[in-house]
């Protein structure tokens, strides 16, 4: 039975379609009191009656009218009504306050050749660096998701380095937590109105991954350790890493950029809630 008092949290949404050829939507809640998970369907007709920012990852519901499938491992929804409204991001001047830290620390680079690489990158796609979202679900998935996830990659960084005792060059470090997923940026499009996120899909015909991406930008311009850092970031091959942190025998500095980015993926400001919150 659902239960038409208890308060959801929307996890996640997307749109696909169905083999008829119509939309389909999916959506997967958080039951507030419990924290069980509910997994729903919306077909194309309560879509066109949804307003796309009630849709919206963050919002807290209340389901109207839903029903279960027959197999009861998805609720068909058909109306709800949102409780209270997420957060759709960080605003302009959270974005250029998270950028300038970030140019900040390019700025005290060594490597001159490294920093004026670096800098070109977020100088040529600053607008959408300041506005995109690092995920479509797992985090940090509203506007400016990316550069507040950039920002604390790089700040976890600056705060673990001088423990290290092995040799391991600083520089680059800072500079593959900065590039490690700024591939992103062309890989997502949101809707900066309603906080929607899909995948580009021009961009998934050219690349295999964002991941891809940064790894070919370095690799062009001889970064040979910062290209090796951003392939093994996602630590396993069938989580999406080009190289697999079970290999044997690989040098510490493949480890780094995995362990910061997961920290943020983990404990940062993962939610649009979470900016909410902070405000």
């Amino acid at each position: 039975m659902l239960d038409f008092n208890a308060k959801y949290e929307i996890l996640s949404f997307s749109v696909g379609d169905t083999k008829a050829g119509t939309k389909m939507g999916k959506m997967q809640l958080k039951n507030l009191e419990d924290n069980s998970i509910l997994n729903c369907v919306l077909w194309e007709e309560a879509l066109n009656r949804i307003p796309d920012i009630s849709l919206r990852a963050g919002n807290v519901i209340r389901i109207i009218t839903g029903s279960y499938n027959e197999k009861y491992n998805n609720c068909l929804l058909n109306n709800f009504e949102v409780l209270d409204t997420a957060s759709l991001g960080i605003d302009k001047d959270k974005q250029i306050e998270c950028f300038n830290l970030i140019v900040n620390s390019v700025n005290e680079f060594n490597n001159e050749k490294l920093k004026n690489f670096v800098l070109d990158i977020l100088n040529k796609n600053k607008e959408k660096f300041l506005t995109s979202p690092a995920a479509k679900h797992m985090h940090h998935n509203y506007i400016g998701g990316l550069i507040v996830h950039t920002k604390e990659c790089v700040e976890i960084a600056k705060t673990i380095l001088p423990v290290l005792k092995k040799p391991i060059d600083k520089d680059e470090v800072i500079a593959a937590a900065i590039l490690h997923d700024i591939g992103k940026i062309f890989e997502y499009d949101i809707n900066l109105e309603s906080g929607l996120i899909d995948y580009n899909e021009q961009f998934r015909k050219d690349w295999i991954s964002h991941s891809q991406y940064g790894f070919s930008l370095c690799m062009q311009e001889g970064f040979l350790n910062i290209a090796k850092m951003i392939a093994s970031h996602h630590g396993r091959s069938d989580w999406g890493a080009m190289i697999d942190l079970g290999e044997k025998d690989l040098e510490p500095f493949y480890y780094i950029i995995h362990h910061i980015d997961d920290l943020s993926a983990k404990f940062g400001a993962t939610s649009a809630n979470d900016i909410k919150n902070e405000g």
